[in-house]
């Protein structure tokens, strides 16, 4: 769906993104990364927004440089800012986006009518916007984005500033579009749970490059094997015995802590290691790979 090779963004003398090299293939793709990590960038690139100094970029079989608004045209955009038009109510507004991405007024009307449905904001859609929650507004940029049928959806933070259930029901939005309706999409978000949820495959940001990108379950499975563990007594020591050993450990004090081990280790060594540095093990179990996990090894974090 979506391709960079070797692209580099520069916002005055700050790389923005630094030689990106990526891939985007059909279905649900998270992109993923902390605040300032190059997302939304990478995202305005690919709809030709901002000029890369260097490398190319192709969406939908098209380059990015040479056909810009011909992808524009088959591609739905929620950005993270909003950019509702104040005196304008739902449908209107949503209308007025599909006859701007070439519907007839008849057509856009209509669709309109649909999608506002389908995002939950049927019963809203006569309201002014400037009356619309945080969520509303979130759920009109999605309607707004789905409007004209697109090829590829653009989701940059969709459930940014949502209550929990608000979230929840966005999410189920993103997985119904990808899996029941079949849309393409790229999910950008700093929310580890919200990309695991939603996408199959992910794309790791940090520092304006690629760290990390595939199958969640493939980058899963190349980790090493975790352990859950809480223990009382000399934690600090004992956190310090296993790195010593080539164990990794995230998390400390009374609190459930996730040890990594080397291939060949398991419960016997936790449990030699606790009993060298006089610690009783309260809890203990084998543990699945979280994205998480892959995250925090793709940009260095412990």
């Amino acid at each position: 769906m979506a391709r960079l090779d070797r692209v580099s963004v520069q916002y005055g003398g700050q790389a923005a993104l630094r030689e990106v090299t990526a891939a985007f293939p059909a279905g649900a793709v998270g992109l993923l990364g902390p605040n300032g990590a190059g997302k939304s960038t990478l995202l305005k690139a690919l709809l030709g927004f901002v000029t890369p100094a260097a490398g190319r970029m192709q969406v939908l079989g098209l380059d990015v440089a040479a056909s810009p608004m011909r992808i524009r045209a088959r591609l739905g955009y929620m950005p993270e800012s909003d950019g509702h038009i104040p005196g304008m109510n739902g449908v209107s507004f949503v209308a007025y986006c599909g006859e701007l991405a070439g519907l007839p007024r008849s057509d856009a009307m209509q669709r309109a009518h649909e999608v506002l449905h389908y995002v939950g904001l049927g019963e809203a859609r006569y309201r002014n916007l400037e009356t619309y929650s945080t969520g509303m507004k979130q759920r009109i940029k999605l309607a707004q984005a789905l409007v004209h049928d697109p090829d590829l959806l653009f989701l940059d933070e969709p459930t940014n500033g949502m209550d929990p259930k608000g979230r929840d029901e966005m999410l189920d939005l993103v997985k119904d579009l990808a899996t029941r309706k079949g849309v393409n999409l790229i999910l950008s978000s700093h929310l580890l749970p919200d990309v695991e949820a939603t996408c199959a495959r992910v794309v790791v940001m940090h520092g304006g490059a690629v760290a990390a990108q595939g199958e969640i379950a493939d980058l899963k499975a190349g980790r090493r094997e975790v352990f859950e563990m809480r223990v009382k007594g000399d934690v600090d020591a004992f956190i310090r015995g296993l790195e010593a050993g080539g164990m990794e450990c995230r998390g400390s004090g009374e609190a459930v802590m996730r040890v990594f081990v080397k291939p060949g280790q398991g419960p016997r060594d936790l449990f030699g290691a606790a009993l060298r540095h006089q610690v009783q093990v309260r809890h203990l179990r084998p543990s699945l790979p979280t994205l998480e996990d892959v995250f925090a090894e793709a940009v260095g974090e412990e």
